[in-house]
């Protein structure tokens, strides 16, 4: 029998099957599979009316279909019988209402034309008015969840989109038995075993071990025909890793793998990626780095402060607190400049990225703040928007998109602050994902923070680590690995390029950083209502308004 771990990775368009070599981290096989449907915004299929603003729905049987095709790719390379476990990542916080024998509302009449039957994805954000309403009460209270949280819960959580539920569609409320994370959903289609996994718990779920879940005294203040919503959250709660059945009969009928092959507990993509990169210890903050980017750190103690997304006990790696952070636009910035305002014939950025790198810290004279989509940390507002500062008649474009690479790159020197602020050790940073590609920005990166930047060895690190979960989960008397501190060393390989901080530029960058500083401070903290009137004003104008 051979010793292999299958990762399954659900993304926001696609599922990724990843196999491993448990035992050297050899990347056996790979497939992707788009959904079917994709992303849900205009309506539902076979239905003209349009959907409402800012939903984003999906279809879950998507999910199993994919996940049905990615694996039989992958097993037509590696043999079902040498995989020996499986371990799931998904998006977060991506929820569906379901009946207690696993069923979607929306696979039942009357729910089928109800698009509050249907997936919420994580980016579904059409919750905000409830979660406006989840941070005024919960600060009146002072509910001690919210120190968990610096103090702002998102509408992308479970609560708010559960209570959307009940506001907007109270049949499909009262008619759920179980609102569930997508991620735990899906082990439950591959095991027939319910849990609720510790990552997307906490990190989304407003659940952590030392308080548990909301009281019903919080909800039923919220609303009181949410008082009973905790009775319809899954409340086991299971640890990356933790072996939670294997696979069924049923799906291993349907996928082709073997029967009562060990399944880990889900996890949160971005998460996954922590172990996927190498990481196994304090010290390092891992960067997933693509559109957005996600923060990670680990610590043994936990610490309170401002500015990070979330911090849950063993939600990344058992035994350590882990803390997420996140910018909630960045490749998105990069490729709005370069393809709106250049508008190339060919690749967007190959030309603008050679001018840039041409260029020296300073010499522009630009600062550019980079909340385009809002800033997520530290100030954890989503109305702030983003402003080039210095602009002058003779700026070229390459001077404009290297500021703007600059402006993401201080923005992260300000997570990692608030991190050693804290007395969490900050040594250097381990990156993955799209944008590590490019050496302007990761060298930009190291100048401006003035730590090494470590590029993971696998292109694939969060499918990494959900077969690392696998692995975990079914055990060194099964092939695979009775831990983590285990399991990373054995699965993953050491980074392939480090960019090592350059004293000259890091010193211009200084400068520039107490610059970029007042700039932040003036908008964000002493004066967001500026930005918030402009959205205003756009939004009434787009209305109609004149």
């Amino acid at each position: 029998m051979g010793r292999y771990a299958l990762g399954l990775d659900f993304g926001t368009e696609t599922v990724r099957a990843l196999v491993v070599d448990c035992g050297n981290g050899e990347e056996a096989a790979e497939a992707v599979v788009p959904y079917a449907h994709g992303v849900i915004t205009e309506n539902l299929p076979g239905l003209r009316e349009p959907l409402p603003p800012d939903f984003a729905l999906q279809h879950p049987e998507d999910y199993i279909d994919a996940c049905v095709a990615a694996i039989s790719g992958v097993t037509k390379v590696i043999s079902p019988e040498d995989i020996i476990g499986v371990g799931v990542d998904f998006t977060a916080c991506t929820i569906l209402p379901i009946k207690r024998d696993g069923t979607p509302l929306m696979k039942i009449e009357p729910f089928r034309k109800n698009p509050h039957a249907w997936v919420k994805l994580w980016k579904h954000h059409a919750a905000q008015p409830e979660a406006d309403s989840v941070n005024q009460r919960a600060h009146e209270r002072n509910e001690p969840f919210l120190k968990y949280y610096s103090g702002i819960i998102s509408s992308e959580w479970m609560l708010p989109k559960c209570w959307e539920i009940a506001n907007k569609a109270i049949d499909v409320y009262k008619a759920t038995d179980i609102m569930i994370d997508a991620g735990d959903w899906l082990v439950f289609q591959i095991t027939g075993k319910f849990c609720r996994n510790a990552c997307a718990a906490g990190y989304k779920g407003l659940w952590n071990a030392e308080m548990g879940f909301p009281s019903k005294d919080y909800l039923g203040a919220l609303d009181p025909k949410i008082k009973d919503l905790d009775e319809k959250w899954l409340k086991n709660i299971a640890y990356p890793g933790q072996h939670i059945g294997g696979v069924s009969e049923s799906f291993a009928a349907r996928s082709g793998l073997r029967a009562g092959i060990p399944v880990s507990a889900a996890t949160i993509d971005a998460h996954s990626g922590v172990p996927g990169m190498g990481v196994s210890q304090e010290g390092p903050i891992c960067i997933i780095m693509g559109t957005s980017s996600c923060h990670m750190v680990l610590s043994r103690e936990l610490h309170f402060f401002d500015g990070y997304a979330g911090v849950v006990k063993d939600g990344i790696i058992p035994g350590f607190y882990g803390y997420e952070s996140g910018q909630s636009a960045v490749g998105d910035i990069f490729a709005w400049f370069a393809r709106d305002f250049l508008k190339p014939k060919g690749d967007p950025f190959s030309e603008i990225s050679k001018k840039a790198a041409a260029l020296r810290p300073g010499e522009s004279g630009i600062i550019a703040l980079d909340w385009m989509n809002g800033n997520r940390s530290v100030l954890m507002n989503a109305h702030l928007t983003g402003t080039f500062i210095g602009l002058m008649l003779d700026t070229k474009p390459e001077e404009a998109y290297r500021a703007l690479i600059e402006g993401t790159a201080f923005g992260t020197k300000i997570i990692l602050e608030a991190h050693k602020d804290a007395g969490i050790p900050v040594r250097e940073l381990v990156v993955c994902g799209g944008l590590v590609k490019d050496p302007l920005i990761l060298q930009i990166y190291a100048d401006v923070t003035g730590l090494p930047f470590k590029v993971a060895a696998s292109d694939q690190a969060v499918a990494l680590g959900a077969a690392m979960f696998g692995a975990v989960a079914a055990g060194a008397e099964n092939g695979g690995h009775s831990s983590f501190e285990e399991a990373i060393p054995s699965m993953t390989k050491p980074p392939v390029k480090t960019y090592t901080p350059t004293n000259k530029a890091k010193n211009v960058y200084d400068k520039l950083y107490q610059i970029y500083m007042h700039c932040h401070d003036h908008f964000g903290r002493e004066c967001p209502e500026i930005m918030k009137r402009l959205k205003e004003i756009k939004a009434q104008t787009r209305g109609g308004l004149r």
